[in-house]
């Protein structure tokens, strides 16, 4: 009988930005590998890093890196740490590179992050075609949803009877 490899399998959740639902309107999601050094991948299983400055963008070649990613340095590494900072290529499928490339051309629209996180094992990334809110929307959005949660209140108090 084969011996489990000792991996955690299922989906572990390292840091999500929560911010970006808010800021923006999601139109597509993708998940996207990442290109990560072990250092990065250690720090990560310690569950640490910040994904609120981040964003991705194309270069020259086409290829789509992700930017702005805080992975702080893993604590018990040598010279060999990573920078905390730097450009992550993400791994994506030519047709998907190539929609979210179409999708970014157009006014107003970009990529950012949503969660990181290991999927059986292995680190990814959601990434979402986002197009930017304006204030009003977040306010309208902010009172939709306190209007919900007091409507909740009001039938969970009529439920156990009082008034």
């Amino acid at each position: 009988m084969a011996k489990d490899s000792g991996r955690d399998p299922g989906k572990k959740l390292v840091a999500s930005n929560r911010k970006a639902r808010h800021d923006y309107l999601v139109e597509d999601t993708y998940e996207a590998g990442l290109v990560l050094m072990g250092t990065e991948v250690k720090a990560l299983r310690m569950g640490r890093a910040s994904l609120v400055d981040g964003w991705a963008g194309f270069d020259r070649d086409d290829e789509l890196w992700l930017e702005g990613v805080h992975i702080p340095e893993y604590v018990s590494g040598t010279w060999t740490n990573h920078t905390p900072r730097r450009r992550r290529k993400l791994l994506l499928h030519r047709r998907e590179l190539d929609k979210i490339a179409q999708a970014t051309r157009e006014s107003g629209y970009s990529v950012v992050p949503l969660s990181l996180y290991f999927l059986d094992g292995r680190a990814k990334v959601e990434i979402a075609v986002v197009k930017g809110k304006k204030a009003y929307d977040k306010r309208q959005a902010l009172r939709e949803r306190q209007d919900n949660r007091e409507a909740d209140r009001a039938i969970a108090a009529r439920r156990r009877g009082e008034d």
